[in-house]
């Protein structure tokens, strides 16, 4: 059925068509068991070519995580058989970009002059295009004899006789089985349950326990102590704030809380106590969220320090990836061309130092050109 999508192609439908399509529909039905990836284990890649098309397999600790396969274009074809394996390779790190990149991964191959693609010193255009794809993975790459690879050979083939198939998984068996794990967690869950106290509760009962909020409800009828309130249940509270005792372990769970929880995400010194000062009040409020705010591992490594650097002038640090930090420039004065183009933008990236030189005019405002480089270098390298 791929030959009927190509250009100029003479659209007939025949019995091997509709053959094709019927399979597809059963493959597409049926359900094979493939695990589910775990990111924190390497994974292994399976990968064979033919005359007519790529095949690869993704493989975690002995079980399947995904099949794909793909019919060879019509340039493909021209090409060595060094080149079509190298194709799938490439093929495979491109599909499943999302499960490799950034883990580690092994690549079995039966050509084996792939395993030097590293060193080699003589590459043709096409291998060094595919060679800067491939060095963005940790990756190795191993020879696997074509008589054992034979999951992959298949993908790569056309099948003319037989079609192998996976038996789909007895789904009444398989609802059962879900449903008494379910079930099973559920209940698990219910013994373990254990209600903790809340903050709120916590800091009442902390009250009550504290000597100098003792010593404060005793004269709280003094003029003093005005500010100070008491509610029906014996909670004191200082102009609508509820009052912390003097205990560290409470205030740390507080300071917490209002930190690194999902809703607050690690703001700032001075944003946190105005927005604690509204509901609670201890002595030295703001020291101490000062003092939580310098020991938080986060903030430190993640926030930028906003001071210049003392001294002389400091080098720049250099990034630790391709394309995390550029420069750029504008080439100006330039004559205008038939298309209108008087400029030239120069965007370098500081870690392996190639550049994109992209042709603008003067009058742009910033809204085009933050157009134009989401589409010509956040589509090729991403946010940098």
């Amino acid at each position: 059925m791929t030959s009927l999508t190509k250009k100029n192609a003479k659209y007939l439908w025949d019995p091997k068509c509709e053959e094709a399509f019927t399979s597809l529909k059963k493959s597409l039905t049926s359900a094979p068991v493939l695990a589910q990836p775990n990111v924190t284990k390497p994974f292994d890649v399976y990968c064979d070519a033919s005359g007519n098309g790529l095949g690869c397999v993704l493989m975690q600790e002995g079980r399947v995580i995904a099949y794909a396969s793909r019919q060879l274009r019509k340039h493909e074809a021209n090409y060595a058989t060094h080149d079509i394996e190298l194709a799938a390779v490439v093929h495979t790190l491109k599909i499943w970009r999302h499960y490799l990149l950034g883990n580690t991964c092994h690549i079995y191959t039966d050509q084996k002059s792939l395993k030097y693609i590293l060193t080699q010193p003589e590459l043709n255009m096409r291998q060094r295009r595919w060679l800067e794809l491939i060095k963005d993975y940790d990756l190795e790459i191993h020879y696997h004899p074509g008589k054992a690879n034979v999951v992959a050979d298949a993908l790569s083939r056309r099948a003319h006789c037989n079609v192998i198939q996976v038996r789909p998984t007895a789904r009444v068996i398989c609802c059962e089985i879900d449903a008494i794990e379910v079930a099973t967690k559920q209940l698990i869950e219910l013994y373990n349950l254990i209600i903790e106290p809340t903050i709120k509760e916590q800091i009442i009962a902390a009250q009550k326990q504290d000597k100098g909020m003792a010593y404060i409800r005793e004269g709280i009828d003094d003029e003093k102590r005005a500010c100070f309130t008491l509610d029906d249940q014996g909670v004191l509270w200082f102009k609508g704030r509820l009052v912390v005792p003097k205990d560290m372990q409470l205030r740390k769970k507080i300071l917490d809380e209002a930190h690194t929880s999902m809703f607050t995400m690690h703001p700032g010194s001075n944003k946190m106590y105005q927005d604690l000062k509204q509901k609670f009040l201890w002595t030295r409020m703001k020291w101490e969220i000062a003092k939580y705010m310098s020991e938080c591992d986060v903030c430190q490594r993640v926030k930028v320090d906003h001071l210049k650097p003392a001294g002389m002038l400091q080098p720049l640090a250099l990034p630790a990836w391709k394309w995390e930090d550029i420069h750029m420039d504008f080439i100006v004065g330039l004559p205008r061309t038939q298309k209108g183009y008087d400029s030239i933008w120069v965007i370098i990236d500081r870690f392996t130092k190639s550049a994109h030189f992209i042709p603008v005019k003067n009058r742009y405002n910033a809204q085009r050109y933050a157009e134009i480089y989401v589409s010509r270098i956040v589509s090729l390298h991403g946010v940098p």
